[in-house]
């Protein structure tokens, strides 16, 4: 049976490296994010190089918008094999400062979405033993040095996000192991070449952290790896 990847929050750098990668490997691609421009000129690059693809807009700080992707996913493709979750939101900057609002975006994008489409598409994981793999960033470290940097860089709420998203990752990582589901978590250390936040200083290759991801499902073990 024709295996599909999900590329939730696609964008440059990690989610355009790991849709190439597995899609070189024969995976079918969806390709998940708000804008249906970007998502169009991603598809034709993607099948340009003979990788079956097909854009999805959606708004992933919505979960019910997040669930409805996975029906809409498999009308198109068929049972879902991978999932990889990219969508983040640098909203909440100031916490002391925030409302409730970009409070509940950067939490719903980390968490609350992330869940919504691993409940509907669980049926799909189990039955193709596949594999939830998990971008998340540095900020989410228990580190008074990070802690600091988020608060320079009015990263607050996005930090939040992100430790939250890594506890998730622990917990789903226990409670889908029944299912046969690989789950993995890969934490970006260091700025990523070609994305929003790289201003000519990244040092991080989307390429090494996508081979990464192909590894943990390749393997099927679930674990969680820092790359930078």
């Amino acid at each position: 049976m024709q295996r599909t990847i999900v590329v939730c929050g696609y964008g440059p750098g990690i989610s355009d490296a790991v849709a190439n990668k597995f899609g070189a490997e024969g995976f079918q691609v969806a390709l998940v994010a708000r804008s249906a421009d970007k998502l169009e000129k991603a598809r034709g690059a993607l099948e340009g190089r003979g990788v079956k693809a097909a854009a999805f807009p959606a708004d992933l700080s919505d979960p019910a918008a997040a669930k409805g992707l996975v029906e809409r996913v498999g009308e198109k493709f068929g049972r879902i094999t991978a999932i990889h979750w990219n969508a983040s939101a640098n909203a909440a900057g100031d916490v002391l400062a925030a409302d409730a609002s970009g409070l509940r975006t950067a939490f719903d994008v980390s968490v609350t979405s992330l869940v919504a489409v691993v409940q509907a598409a669980q049926a799909d994981l189990k039955a193709a033993k596949g594999a939830l793999l998990v971008t998340n960033g540095g900020l989410g470290l228990f580190d008074p040095k990070v802690d600091a940097a988020a608060v320079q860089w009015n990263s607050m709420g996005l930090a939040i996000g992100n430790a939250a998203k890594h506890k998730l990752v622990g917990l789903l990582t226990h409670k889908l192991r029944a299912d046969e589901i690989t789950v993995g978590e890969v934490v970006v250390l260091g700025l990523v070449k070609g994305t929003a936040w790289d201003t000519g200083n990244a040092t991080v290759d989307p390429k090494t952290i996508a081979d990464r991801f192909w590894e943990i499902y390749s393997k099927r073990e679930s674990r969680v790896v820092t790359v930078g």
